[in-house]
């Protein structure tokens, strides 16, 4: 398999831009947010630290065993096209199907129900005003990305400045501040299945902030020495990711007992409050806001094009209706689908209940990506690799085996959210079947 799509891409990102698309992809709303659901789990400071530390070590693992992938086969589709590769086309067919009706609109039904909670605590309105604050949320965005990508692109760039600024705030101010609350970093148990259940769900809980990571390699074909600088941006892009995540929240648990931040989704404003009164509480919050803005442009931006990549091929029923462009070149029947399905779940879901569902259904394919590795290692040697991921087969094994747990551990604590993301993940196979023999 020769990369032809290649030679079309000009090798002009170094080191640093490549470490700077790693710590801006993957940086979102859920740095804010999962220290709620984290400290519910695991109901201890020191364990909710682990549980960061490990899903950051997960992630580094992960994002340099795709990367070998993504230089080995850079073409559209990405993750897409690395399973259908690997395992066929039905694999990779089920990857974007999942991505339509879970990952995509769940992404943006939780973002748009944090805004709403965000929004409605803020200005003090009811608490029944949370979901049409988050419908109008989404709505908004999608608005916003029919005008057409360079609207939905400029929004992104001046979010991801946004996003940055209350972080580094909170953690600058934070780490230096005098403290009230009694900090221990050792578990108050030792309960062995107490302490797994609890670590397992605080871990699951950290993967949505850290997620991003997959699209990370996609840069391989772009950069001026990938065999090098490949591994040193993610490794130290996912590392710095991790040190951040690790600083903020010990300023978290430094500033607020765990009784007040677990379950707490107000907890980051709650925390800027405490730090800097009740203006700089607020003005933070709204650094918060525009961060969490930012990141559902995103999720809706690329989500929209899923549906419409896939109707192009007419894997989809009403593929003819989801292929179709506005004036300004924006899949728009498909953005509509998208919005409809987030507004669905916005409906009946909250934050963490959508957020494991999605992260759990995408690390079953995650996995599959891993071991996708070792299989073309042995069955297409001879594919050009610019990139190998380095401790080869420590890396990708360290990577499997740490998704397995988190997909157990799911299955055994949330059996219900598991099977409901397995059940609507697999009715993509009759789909497939369906229209793969209309179309032949």
């Amino acid at each position: 398999m020769k990369n032809t799509e290649q030679t079309h891409l000009q090798k002009n990102i170094g080191l640093f831009a490549a470490f700077s698309t790693v710590m801006g992809t993957v940086i979102g709303a859920g740095v804010f947010f999962k220290v709620s659901s984290v400290t519910a789990s695991t109901q201890s400071a020191g364990l909710s630290l682990i549980a960061w530390l490990a899903g950051g070590l997960l992630t580094i693992c992960g994002g340099l065993t795709s990367a070998e992938l993504a230089s080995a086969i850079p073409v559209t589709g990405g993750a897409i096209k690395y399973l259908e590769v690997t395992y066929g086309r039905l694999t990779g067919y089920l990857l974007g199907w999942a991505q339509m009706l879970i990952y995509f609109p769940a992404n943006i039904a939780a973002l748009s129900i944090i805004f709403g909670t965000q929004f409605v605590n803020l200005f003090h309105l009811s608490v029944g005003m949370v979901v049409p604050v988050a419908i109008i949320c989404g709505a908004s965005i999608t608005g916003i990305n029919l005008l057409g990508s360079k609207h939905g692109a400029r929004l992104q760039s001046i979010a991801l400045v946004a996003k940055l600024i209350p972080i580094i705030v909170i953690i600058a101010f934070g780490i230096f501040a005098s403290s009230n609350v009694h900090l221990s970093l050792l578990p108050d148990r030792f309960t062995t299945g107490q302490t797994l259940t609890g670590f397992s769900g605080g871990l699951l809980a950290t993967l949505f902030a850290y997620d991003g990571w997959l699209g990370i390699g996609a840069i391989a074909g772009e950069m001026k020495n990938p065999k090098r600088d490949l591994p040193l941006a993610i490794g130290l892009g996912l590392t710095g990711i991790t040190v951040v995540y690790l600083a903020i929240n010990l300023v978290f648990l430094r500033t607020l007992p765990i009784s007040d931040l677990a379950g707490n989704l107000n907890a980051a404003s709650m925390a800027a409050g405490q730090l800097f009164g009740g203006i700089g509480g607020k003005l933070v919050t709204i650094g918060i806001l525009i961060s969490v803005y930012g990141a559902l442009n995103g999720y809706t931006m690329t989500g929209m094009r899923i549906p419409y990549a896939m109707a192009t091929e007419d894997a989809l029923p009403m593929s003819k209706h989801l292929k179709k462009l506005s004036k300004t070149s924006v899949p728009y029947i498909a953005g509509f689908l998208q919005l409809a399905i987030a507004i669905f779940m916005m409906a009946i879901g909250s934050f963490d209940l959508l957020t494991d569902m999605l992260i759990f259904v995408m690390w079953i394919f995650n996995v599959l990506i891993f071991y996708a590795v070792i299989k073309l290692r042995r069955t297409q040697p001879e594919l050009e690799r610019p990139y190998k991921v380095p401790l080869y087969p420590f890396l990708p094994v360290v990577a499997i085996l740490g998704g397995l747990f988190v997909l157990v551990t799911t299955i055994i604590n949330q059996p219900i959210l598991a099977m409901t993301g397995i059940v609507i993940t697999l009715l993509g196979i009759p789909v497939y079947l369906v229209t793969n023999r209309k179309s032949s």
